[in-house]
């Protein structure tokens, strides 16, 4: 389908239809302008049928295990897992598989440099990132969890308040002016949660109910019933403090329907990663289809950005290349031109884009790069996870994947000293933590005692792990027997994620691959992650600390499971493990890519100004989670689209 060209030209052209891409959009169209959105992916399907479908005959069930491109093979011993090679594709991603190879750029879209390191303390040690995303229309929301918190006032003054990181550029007036814009996204999302636990949270954070969420607001919807597992936590953790502040359980705002709206009432399946199967969790298709209905917007599908032209300071279009298949050749090319440009393709693609466009007199370094920001401070939600089992059973594998989360150490003095975290309340067991039901399940059945709960393990406590005392170790179980068992420990599994915040570290970066491209022809992400400032491994030592104690309390018995010593080379190659403090610690990645594109205060040390609009080119916005100078402690979406509906009316100020 070619470009439609409206009488009088574009007025403003998109590039990404995820969450923020398609808000603005809509926004726009409304207004009445004309947008047009270049979408790298394939069109949303009129039946998630196709995905749900994928995801079921999929081996491991990864957050982007639904979504094209799908194409993995037969496994082979170099390369079992039957990954493509990304030079072969038109879209690749980073996909949470392509974690374990990530030193083979045959396997792995993200090209890594090799391990410099010679000790797993050394705090140059590199890992691989260990979050990934989606190349279709919609985006990442396709995937993510649904919670939808806001950031708290100091989050925007890191520097400021505690010394650490930097500020948002205005620091608390930034937060100010953000405000309205959160009450405003929740109500795109359809956020779903009861108030009044939310004003009593927010307060303890000297967050005080203005009409923001306080008593002249409410969401949208009523919230989601909490869990038996919630309900368990909180009856037990008031008795715990973390650095003197007393913990407590938080219902968790979520961007699910309660109730059946324009979508369906959440049923409580417990895939809400990858997919919810029956869209009762928003994603960013419901956005773009509201988009396409003004009649104003247009949209490309299988376009790839791949160049930005510039006229003196300023974009004068957007080159592009389109495929009909995605292991084919290109089948088209050509260049969107509108009066203002935005561009929405997430925290590796965006920056990608700038850095590509380098052939523009003046800008040898890219667009918008004069700071030489662009693709540093590569950031995300470092988690520790930790798991137990409960002494009754609290009914895992029930609801959606969080309902509560514990939110006290959001925020604190101890900020000066170590970075903040969020605890997420799983409600999915040992899922992510073990990758049960598969393993206790293998365990019981061969014999083998990966899950701890069939052998002679003993955790740091002192505690025998062994679920059946009555039963030997390495048991073989069938029939009546197999099924008593795992029953009785399926329903008592309990797990526990620390978001913990990382901080801007201008190494940390996205650069381009000179070696390696995709079938397009394009650069691949070279990606450079490290995790060494003692602010932010404090933060695992507490969270560790904190677990073993909200476990005694709930009377539970622990059974994380601390990592093997980290292999610093060869194909096996640790990814995400390190030492510290004499103790091995491994992270997972939240999903959440941050920074790369970063606001500022100053055009010498960020990309965008607090509009979101470059210093470099004002008649060019970058918006999503990339913009953000620094994690802060909130599951991000609600403050992406808070911020894209604020981006929106700087474009129509702009416009006029």
């Amino acid at each position: 389908m070619s470009i439609a060209t409206p009488p009088g030209g574009f007025d403003v052209v998109i590039v990404g239809s995820g969450i923020s891409g398609s808000i603005i959009a809509y926004q726009l169209g409304k207004a009445g302008k004309k947008v047009l959105i270049l979408e790298g992916g394939p069109p949303v399907p009129k039946s998630r049928e196709a995905y749900l479908q994928t995801f079921f005959t999929a081996n491991a069930k990864t957050p982007e295990s639904p979504y094209p491109p799908v194409l993995q093979g037969a496994g082979s011993a170099g390369n079992p897992l039957g990954q493509p090679d990304p030079a072969t594709l038109n879209t690749p991603r980073y996909t949470v598989l392509q974690i374990g190879a990530w030193q083979n750029p045959k396997q792995c879209y993200f090209v890594y440099g090799a391990q410099a390191a010679i000790a797993a303390t050394d705090p140059q040690m590199t890992f691989a990132f260990g979050s990934s995303y989606e190349r279709v229309a919609g985006g990442t929301t396709w995937h993510w969890l649904g919670t939808s918190l806001m950031h708290l006032p100091n989050d925007f003054q890191l520097k400021t308040k505690y010394g650490q990181g930097v500020d948002w550029p205005g620091g608390i007036a930034f937060y100010n002016q953000l405000l309205p814009y959160y009450r405003a996204a929740s109500d795109v999302i359809g956020v779903s949660s009861d108030r009044d636990p939310m004003v009593d949270l927010y307060k303890t954070f000297n967050v005080q109910p203005s009409g923001v969420y306080g008593p002249n607001y409410d969401f949208p919807m009523p919230g989601i019933v909490m869990s038996l597992n919630d309900a368990l936590y909180q009856q037990k953790v008031t008795s715990l403090k973390v650095d003197g502040i007393p913990l407590f359980v938080t219902p968790t705002p979520q961007g699910r329907n309660s109730r059946p709206g324009k979508r369906r009432q959440c049923a409580g399946n417990t895939n809400c990663i990858p997919i919810c199967p029956i869209q009762a969790k928003y994603d960013g298709t419901v956005t773009l289809a509201e988009a396409l209905q003004t009649g104003n917007v247009q949209i490309q599908y299988q376009t790839v950005a791949s160049n930005i032209r510039l006229s003196g300071s300023q974009v004068s279009g957007i080159d592009y290349l389109t495929y009909d298949t995605q292991t084919g050749p290109v089948s088209g090319r050509g260049t969107a031109v509108g009066k203002r440009y935005i561009l929405a393709a997430h925290a590796i693609e965006t920056p990608k884009l700038l850095l590509m466009s380098n052939g523009n007199p003046g800008f040898p370094n890219g667009v918008a790069n004069g700071s030489g920001q662009v693709g540093r401070n590569l950031m995300d939600h470092v988690m520790y996870l930790a798991w137990g089992l409960a002494k009754d059973p609290i009914y895992a594998f029930r609801g959606p994947l969080s309902t509560s989360g514990i939110e006290a150490a959001r925020d604190g003095a101890f900020r000066s000293q170590r970075a903040a975290y969020r605890i997420e309340i799983g409600n999915e067991g040992w899922n992510w933590a073990a990758n049960d039901p598969n393993t206790t399940l293998a365990d019981f059945v061969f014999g083998q005692n990966n899950s701890q709960l069939n052998g002679n393990s003993v955790n740091a406590q002192g505690q025998k792990l062994r679920f059946d005392p009555n039963l030997p170790a390495f048991s073989q179980l069938y029939g009546s027997k197999l099924v008593q068992t795992l029953n009785g420990v399926y329903i008592r599994q309990l797990r526990l994620g620390y978001l913990i915040e990382q901080l801007p570290d201008p190494d940390n970066r996205v650069t381009l691959s000179t070696q390696y491209k995709d079938h397009l022809g394009l650069p691949r992400p070279q990606v450079t992650y490290r995790i060494r400032e003692d602010y932010v491994r404090n933060a695992f030592v507490s969270a560790k600390q904190v677990s073993t104690q909200i476990f005694q309390a709930l009377g539970a018995t622990e059974y994380t499971m601390p990592p093997a010593d980290a292999v610093l080379s060869g194909s096996g190659a640790s990814s995400s493990t390190f030492r510290y403090q004499g103790q091995n610690f491994v992270f997972y990645g939240a999903g959440h890519i941050i920074g790369t594109y970063r606001m500022g205060s100053s055009a010498a040390n960020s990309v965008l100004n607090a509009r979101q609009q470059s210093w470099d080119h004002e008649n060019l916005y970058m918006v999503g989670s990339g913009v953000f100078p620094t994690t802060a402690t909130a599951n991000p979406t609600l403050t992406i689209a808070a911020l894209a509906l604020q981006a929106a009316d700087n474009v129509l100020k702009d416009l006029g």
